[in-house]
Order: C-alpha cells, then sequence, then structure tokens
C-alpha cells in the first residue's frame, strides 16, 4: 500500500474544499449592483412615491426629472431649477445598496441616504432604509419616464 505524506493530502483536501466552494457558489442577487447601474443610466426617471416617517412626501418631487449619469452624477431637473448630487450602487451584506448624496436644498437632502433595492426592474427601482435610532422604514420609488 503506498502511503502520502500528511501535507500533501492536507494541502489536497484544501485545494479539493476551495475548488468545491468557489464552485457552489450560488447568485444569491440577480440584480445586483452591476445591474441596477446599468439600468438607472437608461434613460430618465421621476419619484412615484416617497414615504418618510410614515408620511408621504411624494409631491415634493413633482415635476422633476432625474438623470443619472455613468459617471456617478445625478441631475434633478424641473422647470427653472435644477438640483445636482451624485450616486452609486454597491453591496452592503449580501445587499444590493443604491447610494444617493444631495447637499441641498430640502427635500433632496432627505433622501441623500444609502437605500436597500428591494425591487428592480427596467422601469421600476423600489428603495427601503430603515432609521438607527428608531427603526422605522422610508420608502423610494423611482420609475422611468
Amino acid at each position: 500500500m503506498m502511503m502520502f505524506p500528511a501535507k500533501t493530502v492536507f494541502f489536497s483536501l484544501c485545494c479539493f474544499t476551495l475548488l468545491v466552494a468557489s464552485s457552489c457558489k450560488k447568485n444569491d442577487n440577480p440584480s445586483g449592483s452591476a445591474t441596477v447601474s446599468t439600468t438607472v443610466t437608461s434613460g430618465t426617471w421621476k419619484v412615484t412615491y416617497y414615504l418618510e416617517r410614515d408620511a408621504d412626501h411624494t409631491s415634493s418631487f413633482a415635476g422633476y426629472t432625474f438623470t443619472f449619469n455613468s459617471n456617478g452624477t445625478v441631475t434633478a431637473v424641473k422647470t427653472g431649477d435644477t438640483v445636482n448630487g451624485t450616486w452609486s450602487a454597491g453591496n452592503d451584506d449580501s445587499r444590493v445598496k443604491f447610494i444617493l448624496n444631495f447637499i441641498a436644498p430640502d427635500p433632496f437632502r432627505e433622501i441623500s441616504e444609502d437605500w436597500r433595492v428591494t425591487e428592480r426592474t427596467n422601469n421600476k427601482l423600489r428603495l427601503e432604509d430603515t432609521s438607527g435610532g428608531d427603526d422605522h422604514i422610508d420608502y423610494l420609488t423611482f420609475e422611468k419616464n
């Protein structure tokens, strides 16, 4: 009977385990951050729902058209008014995040959050943000124009 050194057996088992683990990786998120980025940079968008602390603030964004540029900038335009900000998409704790940042004015400052993507289609992006202080959930929905 042929004997293998313990180091060789251990190394072989480690390699086999890594091979199996990497080949069995499950895609739990088919709408990953790259897909979200591709979606939002296509066309223009509007806010169709914004609920903050159980109060509907959707009307604060009435008439604004959002353009998410591939360079990470976002522009919200309404007749006579332009608001600039930044956006990005990424992963945090295996969840897809959509991060908005507007310096001013309110209500844009209020939607400056790291939102969790709960739904993404070619025409809709649904987002949630859970407050750290009292665990209330804010909701924001963008739909393509």
